[in-house]
């Protein structure tokens, strides 16, 4: 991501987004044993893979052949897809062409958008004439930069760079994923609940660290904790408990009374002042439940 951020600030602003089709699926076996074979000198090695990539699969009972592909979810099908789209990149830097790939997602960028439709007619001759792979062609599309998503990333401009964000398809989809950690009806208790947000938004931040984001964290936190708030609201059930919880977290009786007693929702209580004091920010924190901000904090100390 720091690489295509790179190349986009020195004005390859204009990008090839490349979508092969079925990729792991698809990956022809001689063409792959050819590459191998240039470099693996050992013919039992180069046997060895190739009885691995005929090996087949057992599908609902019934054992089907391996014609083309490599085995998804076998440890030596990533280093075997690499292998393969090694070619692509050394076509593309004997072109001249700035370009980044991971795995088998991959970016070509050019100046004009012009010189991208070029671009993705050549090189799709390429990689289906020569690598014998498909390029997924209603996929595979041809873009000014801007919003493109890439790894769940994507780019805008600030005083004039470009700089990288989280893609509004990942923040929703992060969101729905917070929303079903948060389901007040999914029976688990505290403990579970603060593990399970824990574990995500750790691996989430992890992976979306390198994008500015910090109006959107404060954001959705805000979001979080009411549903946080909600959860707790509904685990205390009863009137009485309500009633009894409200004066251990510092809320007058009389106002205790009245809100514990009361039918409005569980979601737009969450959303009250008296439940935003009875169970603030600084309590929530000390119970030990994440924010997104403060893991992201972890990556940027201020």
């Amino acid at each position: 991501m720091r690489g295509a951020q790179e190349i986009i600030n020195t004005g390859y602003t204009y990008v090839v987004d490349l979508d092969l089709e079925r990729f792991f699926d698809t990956v022809n076996h001689s063409k792959l044993i050819e590459i191998l074979s240039r470099t693996i000198k050992d013919g039992r090695v180069v046997s060895l893979i190739h009885k691995y990539l005929r090996s087949g699969v057992m599908n609902k009972g019934l054992f089907e052949v391996s014609e083309e592909g490599t085995p998804q979810g076998g440890p030596l099908s990533p280093l075997l897809s690499n292998i393969m789209l090694n070619e692509l990149d050394k076509e593309l830097e004997r072109r001249g062409l700035p370009f980044v790939r991971y795995a088998d997602d991959s970016m070509i960028f050019c100046k004009s958008k012009r010189a991208a439709r070029r671009v993705k007619e050549s090189i799709t001759r390429f990689i289906e004439g020569t690598l014998y792979l498909k390029v997924n062609k209603e996929k595979t599309v041809v873009s000014y930069v801007r919003g493109v998503k890439y790894l769940g990333y994507s780019f805008y401009v600030m005083k004039g760079k470009y700089r990288l964000t989280v893609h509004p398809k990942s923040k929703a989809k992060m969101k729905l994923s917070l929303k079903e950690l948060t389901n007040r009806s999914n029976g688990w208790g505290y403990v579970k609940r603060k593990q399970k947000l824990k574990d995500y938004i750790r691996g989430w931040i992890g992976y979306y660290h390198l994008a500015d984001m910090k109006r959107f964290l404060l954001d959705t936190d805000e979001w979080l904790r009411r549903r946080i708030r909600m959860c707790i609201w509904k685990a205390w059930k009863k009137p009485k408990t309500k009633v009894a919880n409200l004066i251990k977290c510092g809320i007058e009786k009389y106002k205790a009374c009245e809100w514990g007693n009361t039918r409005k929702g569980y979601w737009r209580i969450a959303d009250s002042p008296i439940l935003k004091v009875a169970i603030n920010n600084d309590s929530l924190r000390k119970a030990g439940y994440p924010t997104l901000m403060g893991s992201y904090l972890e990556w940027y100390p201020k």
